[in-house]
């Protein structure tokens, strides 16, 4: 069970941009047409948009676009947002790209491949032409699944989407709040009591996420798990704000406690 609350959540009109920020994780698979799924090297959606995906010159993609008479396949470039602290559902996420993949013309793969460093470096650029091909993959359907829900956004507005600008400091931000600051999971806890359910005894509060809009919790106990959001007061727009957007939260969360008391 997934619940949100606040009126900082992310609407459906941040699908695209959840999508672009899905699309940064590279846990992926590649799927094409009469060949097993295989993994990529590497993948990454570049700033204009562009999707590209970075594969072994000689593995079954290469071999399905050499066989193909005018060198384009139908694919799906699965990618999954795992959690960067353990938990019994990882997968946060899955982002379907669909399309057409084409190997990048010679001319243009230079310039593809600095794009496609800009946003993850790869050492494997450097064998592109050789023991690694360089592959666009021209939109056609882009699905996100998320929070039990899902969204299907068009090819025009995930190109025009960007990431969320939180997501390059989130897995660190996780992790450390997991390991370091049980007082701080506890805390934004108490704000599981708004959704109506709040812990009990023998559940346990995790980390699950973290983006512009607020804290996502994981709540585990024996018999599942549910999920829910803590906002911020309002939307971040760089990651440099959210230790400070942190500690207006919680100051908030322990006055509301005192309150209570």
């Amino acid at each position: 069970m997934t619940t949100t609350h606040g009126p900082q959540a992310p609407s459906l009109a941040a699908a695209p941009e959840r999508a672009r920020t899905v699309a940064t994780r590279a846990a992926a698979a590649v799927c094409v047409a009469g060949r097993d799924p295989s993994r990529p090297i590497a993948h990454a959606t570049t700033a204009a948009g562009q999707v590209l995906v970075l594969v072994p010159g000689d593995g079954e993609v290469a071999a399905a676009l050499e066989a193909a008479p005018d060198r384009d396949v139908s694919a799906l470039l699965m990618v999954s947002d795992r959690s960067p602290v353990p938990l019994r559902d990882p997968v946060r996420a899955t982002l379907w790209l669909s399309g057409w993949l084409t190997p990048v013309p010679e001319a243009d793969r230079r310039a593809a491949a600095v794009s496609f460093a800009d946003v993850r470096p790869e050492e494997a650029l450097l064998d592109v032409g050789g023991a690694a091909t360089l592959l666009r993959l021209d939109l056609a359907e882009v699905v996100l699944r998320e929070g039990g829900g899902c969204a299907e956004i068009s090819p025009a507005d995930y190109v025009a989407a960007r990431p969320d600008p939180v997501a390059a400091v989130e897995d660190r931000m996780l992790r450390h709040l997991d390991v370091d600051h049980p007082e701080v999971l506890a805390l934004l806890g108490s704000a599981v009591a708004r959704s109506g359910v709040p812990v009990a005894a023998g559940e346990r509060v995790r980390p699950l996420g973290l983006d512009r809009f607020g804290y996502r919790l994981r709540i585990e106990g024996a018999s599942g798990h549910r999920d829910l959001r803590v906002p911020f007061p309002r939307p971040l727009t760089c990651a440099g704000q959210v230790q400070p957007a942190t500690a207006q939260l919680l100051c908030a969360l322990r006055a509301g406690l005192t309150r209570r008391e």
